[in-house]
Parts: C-alpha cells; sequence; structure tokens
C-alpha cells in the first residue's frame, strides 16, 4: 500500500476545502481521506489538518502520480493559500 500524506499548518475553510476534496476524489485508483488534527502526544500539534490519499500498490501509485487529475489536486492545495507538505509513504 502506498500513501500520500497532507499536513497543513492551518485548517482550511470548510467551504473552500469542500472544492478541494471534490478534485482529489477524482484522483484514479485513489481513497482520499482527511479531516482536523485535534491534539498531540506532547504540546500543541504542529499541523492543524490531515489528508491522505492511499493507493493499493505502488503501480497504483505511480499511474496516478502522472495523471492531470493527481496534478490539479496539488496546484488547488496552492491555490488555498495554506502552507501544508506533501510525504510518501510505503505501508507493509
Amino acid at each position: 500500500m502506498v500513501k500520500v500524506l497532507v499536513l497543513y499548518g492551518e485548517e482550511p475553510d470548510a467551504t473552500r476545502y469542500a472544492q478541494h476534496v471534490e478534485l482529489c476524489e477524482q484522483v484514479p485508483g485513489a481513497t482520499f481521506r482527511h479531516g482536523r488534527i485535534f491534539g498531540a502526544a506532547m504540546g500543541e500539534p504542529e499541523h492543524r489538518y490531515y489528508a491522505e490519499f492511499e493507493f493499493p500498490d505502488m503501480d497504483a501509485f505511480r499511474a496516478a502520480a502522472g495523471s492531470p487529475e493527481f496534478a490539479a489536486t496539488g496546484k488547488d492545495a496552492a491555490a488555498m493559500g495554506h502552507p501544508f507538505t506533501v510525504e510518501f509513504a510505503e505501508i507493509s
């Protein structure tokens, strides 16, 4: 399994993020999830919102990563104007 982890420094506006979710749900072969970060083990959390794309395997991830739908999600996330990071994980 492959996950694309997106961590936002600020919680996005719910109405605007709903538009973003519509784009994310169009990425081929992916399951998309998201939610508010409400705490951390010690102190305040570094991030305020979490999103992930889940792919069944590396081939599905590679196919989606080159798609116009996946590219559109990155452009739209940047357009929201909140700082975010994206990391990729292979889960066994």
